[in-house]
C-alpha cells in the first residue's frame, strides 16, 4: 500500500502543480498582466509558500560563473539544515506514518519519532549527495537554472527536463548525474535504517519518490516568481 501511495502521491503533486499553474499564470497572460516574454524582478524569497528552502535557485545561465565546491557545500548545507526542511520531514513523517511505509517503526508517538529521524535524514542526505559531493565529484553545477521566458507548457518541459539534463562548471550540458546517483546513493544508505524496505522494488519505490519530489520543487522554483505575483506579493514599483 505504501509504495503505491507514493508513486501515486508524486502523480498528484506533479499534476497539482500544473493546475495551479493553469489557474493562476495563464489568466494573468491573458489579461496582459506582466507576460513571460519580458525581464521581470526576481523574487527574493529563500522559501517558497514560507517552507520549501529556495536558496540555489539562479534566475539566469548567462553569464554563467561556475561555483567552488565549498560553495557547493555551503548551498547543501543552507537547504539540508534550513528550518523548512524539518517541517517537511515532518509532512513526510506523517504521510508515511499513515501508510504504514515502515511497520516495524509501530505505532503511536514513539513510531512519528522514527518516521519523523528517517524522513529527515532522507532529506539531509539526499540534499548533500545530489547538491555537495556528487556535484563535486562529476564538477557537475547543482544550481538550477529559471528558464523565465516562453509559454507555460515550454518552461514547465524545461523544469521537469532539468531531472535528467544538467549544467556542468564549463557550463556545457550533460546527465544530471549527481540527481540520479546521488538519489540512489541516498537510498541505498538509507537501508541502514528502513529495515522493512531493503527489497530492489522498496529502493526503487524510494528513488522514484526522491526524484519526483526534486521534480516538483524544479516546477515551483521555474514559477516561483510568477506564483509570488499572483497571490500579492508584487515588487514595489519606483514612483513615476
Amino acid at each position: 500500500m505504501g509504495r503505491a501511495f507514493g508513486r501515486s502521491s508524486i502523480v498528484s503533486i506533479v499534476l497539482s502543480l500544473v493546475v495551479v499553474l493553469g489557474i493562476t499564470i495563464m489568466p494573468a497572460r491573458a489579461l496582459g498582466q506582466a507576460p513571460q516574454d519580458e525581464a521581470q524582478p526576481e523574487s527574493t524569497n529563500t522559501r517558497i509558500f514560507g517552507i520549501i528552502p529556495n536558496y540555489r535557485t539562479s534566475p539566469t545561465l548567462t553569464p554563467y560563473t561556475p561555483l567552488e565546491a565549498r560553495t557547493k557545500v555551503h548551498l547543501a548545507a543552507e537547504d539540508a539544515f534550513d528550518s523548512g526542511t524539518f517541517v517537511l520531514a515532518g509532512l513526510f513523517a506523517a504521510q508515511a506514518q499513515w501508510t504504514q511505509t515502515a511497520p516495524s517503526f509501530g505505532h503511536g508517538i514513539g513510531a512519528y519519532g522514527r518516521y519523523y529521524s528517517a524522513a529527515l535524514t532522507d532529506l539531509i542526505v539526499g540534499d548533500f549527495m545530489t547538491e555537495a559531493i556528487f556535484p563535486v565529484i562529476v564538477r557537475h553545477d547543482p544550481r538550477y537554472f529559471r528558464r523565465g521566458t516562453g509559454t507555460t507548457w515550454t518552461r514547465l518541459g524545461y523544469a521537469v527536463g532539468q531531472i535528467v539534463w544538467t549544467h556542468t562548471d564549463r557550463g556545457t550540458g550533460a546527465v544530471n548525474v549527481a540527481e540520479l546517483f546521488g538519489n540512489a546513493t541516498a537510498v541505498a544508505i538509507g537501508n541502514a535504517y528502513y529495515p522493512d524496505g531493503r527489497s530492489v522494488s522498496n529502493n526503487l519505490s524510494r528513488w522514484s519518490w526522491q526524484v519526483g519530489t526534486d521534480l516538483a520543487a524544479n516546477i515551483l522554483k521555474e514559477f516561483w516568481p510568477d506564483l509570488d505575483r499572483a497571490f500579492g506579493h508584487h515588487p514595489p514599483h519606483a514612483p513615476d
